[in-house]
């Protein structure tokens, strides 16, 4: 494939006299091929846009990015500042730079770039820094792209955004190889996607949260969040979940995230609200102030596997049976020291829990260690249903499993579980928040099934 690095090498291999005729051509013409012009891009240079300039560039930038748009050319911007605000995105825009060296600085004025309805926006190589200026009432981000068609957003830093840094309304493509610091709201906020790969991203130190996927009504998503450094994601505006994730996925549908490293947030690491066919695959959650890997309220589907849960107040939830959560695979993943204490007075069951689950859910292959409180919750009140659990290590906790035998409580399958070190119970009967039974673990299958029928506990091992 011809790049842009082989283009230009070859015009290396040109002779003098072959050089000499293309001037003497461009002479007729018009003015002699700048090294923009060999490039086929744009000289930036030639509408007085200016590295380095004292004085706003917004004019002329905008001049030169029409013109670039105009003509279907990319614009490669020199090292040095550029001092901008309010600059429209046109409906085709390849802008380029040097990583860490090219820097478009905000100079507080309304809002700094916006597209809406465009065809194609490439932003790559550009360090983007909001100064945590002054943002107006209809500016939602530093970097706001409207339905702005096909994106590719790649090895940028964007920084210093007084609300959200980069808001994507409608877009497909790629977000790739960026960093994303010091957001007063959320890092990357993507809504309405369309087929959206966020990819390799480093999200850090932002207000509320980190990488967000919303739709407006539940439906089909399928953005891809993978590979991500997420970290430091604080809850400034307060609530009791809506903020603080590292990732959270609100009404989005068939989303993908897997192989993030995530680590102190607020509340979750992962958080999938109405997030049906959620995959959350081999992520490392370090230090959530909450729930690690939350897939709460209508949140159909999800399948939950290979993810290391370090330090939380609870590991994994799959719960809101009575708001349609239900449906879930929870397998191969590893939850250890969970605390007794979060972000709020608990209403139900509380902290220091490894693995929660209510409805149509296999919980297979897991090891939870160091729990506070229980290593696992099946069931909460009448809210159980299809739950199998079976062949998981569960270790270092008061209780190893909670399960319910409140009315309304229906079957639930405990069989093949390994219990270590569990010195109130490996396996009690919950009506809510009371204990109700002795040991079932220590029971005969009958001796259970006959007190409770719709349990049945068999062929676990206390030690």
């Amino acid at each position: 494939m011809l790049n842009r690095r082989r283009f230009i090498a070859g015009f290396g291999g040109l002779s003098a006299a072959a050089l000499g005729g293309m001037n003497s051509a461009r002479s007729a013409t018009g003015p002699m091929l700048t090294n923009a012009g060999l490039r086929g891009g744009i000289d930036a240079g030639e509408f007085g846009v200016r590295p380095d300039a004292t004085d706003d560039q917004s004019g002329v930038f905008q001049r030169m990015i029409d013109e670039a748009s105009r003509r279907n050319l990319p614009i490669s911007l020199p090292p040095g500042h550029y001092p901008l605000s309010d600059i429209r995105l046109p409906e085709r825009l390849r802008l380029s730079g040097t990583p860490g060296a090219t820097r478009i600085r905000y100079t507080g004025r309304g809002f700094l770039m916006r597209a809406e309805n465009t065809e194609r926006i490439e932003l790559d190589g550009l360090s983007i820094d909001g100064e945590n200026r002054w943002l107006s009432d209809d500016s939602e981000a530093l970097l706001e792209l409207r339905q702005p068609g096909r994106i590719a957003i790649t090895d940028c830093e964007i920084a210093g955004a007084r609300k959200t840094a980069l808001q994507l309304d409608g877009a497909e493509g790629l977000v790739r190889d960026n960093r994303i610091s010091g957001a007063g709201a959320v890092g990357l906020f993507a809504r309405q996607s369309r087929g959206l790969s966020i990819h390799a991203n480093m999200v850090e130190r932002c207000g509320d949260g980190g990488i967000l996927v919303h739709r407006w009504q539940n439906s089909e998503d399928g953005t891809q969040i993978l590979a991500n450094r997420i970290s430091q994601i604080s809850a400034v505006s307060g609530g009791t979940g809506q903020n603080g994730n590292g990732i959270n996925v609100f009404r989005a549908e068939n989303v993908t995230i897997a192989d993030n490293l995530i680590a102190d947030c607020a509340f979750s690491a992962i958080r999938g609200n109405g997030a049906s066919g959620l995959i959350a695959r081999g992520n490392q959650c370090l230090r959530s102030g909450e729930t690690a890997l939350y897939a709460e309220f209508a949140t159909t589907g999800s399948v939950i596997t290979g993810n290391l849960i370090d330090r939380a107040a609870n590991g994994i939830s799959v719960v809101n049976f009575d708001s349609g959560g239900r449906l879930s695979t929870v397998s191969a993943n590893i939850v250890r020291n969970l605390v007794d204490s979060g972000p709020y007075a608990p209403e139900s069951g509380g902290f220091g829990l490894g693995i929660s689950v209510e409805a149509d859910t296999a919980v297979t292959g897991n090891v939870v260690e160091s729990a506070a409180r229980f290593g696992m919750i099946v069931g909460w009140g009448p809210y159980l249903r299809a739950v199998t659990v079976s062949n998981n290590v569960i270790r270092q906790a008061p209780v190893g499993l909670a399960v319910s035998i409140a009315e309304g409580a229906r079957d639930a399958l405990i069989t093949g579980n390994l219990f270590d070190a569990v010195p109130e119970g490996a396996i009690l009967g919950y009506r809510w928040l009371e204990r109700a039974t002795d040991d079932l673990a220590l029971m005969d299958e009958n001796g259970v099934r006959a007190r409770h029928a719709h349990l049945t506990v068999a062929r676990n091992r206390v030690s």
